[in-house]
């Protein structure tokens, strides 16, 4: 599609896959259209064996528009349509697209059980532009102390949140089995705009992780006869959309530190960091999103930023499990040179992830980082939005055990 010049634009792709394995669909017919304008597409395409679409440029507003928080609407919106043989047809209608910044959308379909079947997923408004409900204030470290009270012996980053779509005590509500990763990406896109410093990105991405993590360790929700871990209002947590589109400079952030979450002094469980936009709500003593962004134009680090609202003792921590993992990080990047335990672990993992994603070469799994190992990393990386150094870093790492994980066992709690 031919853009205008000078006018901004941002990259989308859309990623299909089946709901219960998550297993790619190829050739699955993809539609793209504005959301004002459903009936009129401006893309078709289709599904490479991954089960994704080529990246597609589309207009976006001006990236000022996210800069400032009285400014017109930031993001253009997007419906995107997906069919393919043996499915129900998926219309996922205001997938947002920022200035500059790459979108993925992913979109998982149910085996078709009637002809002409459809389902509908439509994305609401961005916490930062449309209106929801505030905060209500919490404290910040919960009493433990409470007969049969339900607690983590640690603080451990789990494999699965399940997440309660309203308020907690409405019962007609959805739960979600979402992967804690995935939930902290869908967040972080919801509630902050990924077109800001990297420095806010990150102190906005400790925050939420550090909440859910609380939620988590106290068994909160749990302990008030509840069966989900957290819940999808703004009142009660944050806002999680479901089906909505992820955005790379976040999920790139996401999993470098997704382990982390922000501590005091002698205090063991995870902060329970609650904030506000800043602008429509003013919250003292809360990080402020708005000011989070100030603060990075300013030079700010995310900890300087972090502490500026939460105080100079605060700190950040790293959960001493991460749970669903086969092995843990090995403590050192692998790449040429590199052999033993760890190098086969991570071979036999790549070569379990070629079977289902046949753009990653096979690899030989005998313990030595060989060019073609390195290769197979490569190709990994570049499917799953990593930078392609071919190095098993920190990230990598974690991110081969994450899709390990989805394609040798069937999701148990979809």
């Amino acid at each position: 599609m031919a853009q205008s010049e000078g006018q901004d634009t941002g990259k989308l792709q859309v990623q299909v896959v089946t709901s219960g394995q998550r297993r790619p669909v190829p050739e699955a017919r993809v539609s793209i259209s504005y959301t004002g304008d459903p009936g009129a597409p401006i893309e078709e395409l289709k599904t490479d064996k991954d089960g994704r679409t080529q990246e597609v440029d589309l207009p976006a507003p001006p990236v000022e528009y996210s800069m400032e928080p009285e400014a017109d609407q930031p993001y253009s919106e997007y419906t995107i349509r997906v069919a393919a043989p043996g499915f129900s047809t998926v219309v996922v209608a205001g997938s947002e697209l920022l200035s500059g910044e790459t979108s993925r959308q992913q979109v998982m379909l149910d085996p078709e059980t009637a002809e002409g079947q459809y389902r509908d997923i439509v994305i609401p408004a961005h916490t930062l532009f449309g209106n929801y409900p505030e905060k209500i204030p919490e404290d910040e470290i919960k009493p433990v102390t409470e007969t049969g009270e339900i607690v983590l012996s640690r603080v451990v980053v789990p494999e699965y949140v399940v997440v309660h779509d309203g308020a907690p005590s409405d019962s007609t509500a959805m739960d979600y089995y979402v992967r804690y990763r995935d939930y902290i990406k869908n967040v972080a896109s919801s509630e902050v705009y990924a077109t800001w410093p990297a420095d806010a990105l990150r102190a906005n991405i400790l925050a939420i992780m550090s909440f859910t993590l609380n939620r988590v360790y106290t068994e909160w929700y749990r302990n008030r006869g509840y069966e989900f871990t957290i819940t999808s209002s703004t009142a009660y947590d944050h806002k999680w959309i479901y089906g909505r589109n992820i955005f790379d400079s976040i999920s790139v952030i996401v999993d470098e530190i997704f382990a982390d979450y922000l501590s005091r002094p002698n205090v063991k469980q995870p902060i329970l960091t609650q904030y506000c936009d800043g602008k429509k709500v003013s919250c003292p003593n809360w990080m402020s999103q708005w000011g989070s962004k100030a603060l990075a134009d300013q030079g700010y680090s995310a900890i300087q930023i972090l502490r500026n609202y939460y105080g100079q003792d605060l700190y950040i921590n790293t959960a001493e499990e991460i749970s669903g993992i086969p092995a843990s990080w090995p403590g050192e990047n692998l790449d040429i040179g590199s052999s033993g335990s760890k190098v086969r672990q991570i071979q036999e993992q790549l070569n379990a992830i070629a079977e289902v994603y046949s753009s990653i070469p096979m690899t030989g799994a005998d313990g030595i980082f060989s060019e073609a190992t390195k290769e197979s990393v490569r190709a990994f990386q570049r499917l799953f939005g990593l930078p392609a150094s071919g190095i098993v870093d920190y990230p990598t790492w974690y991110k081969i055990q994450e899709i390990y994980v989805a394609v040798t066992r069937i999701a148990e709690l979809q």
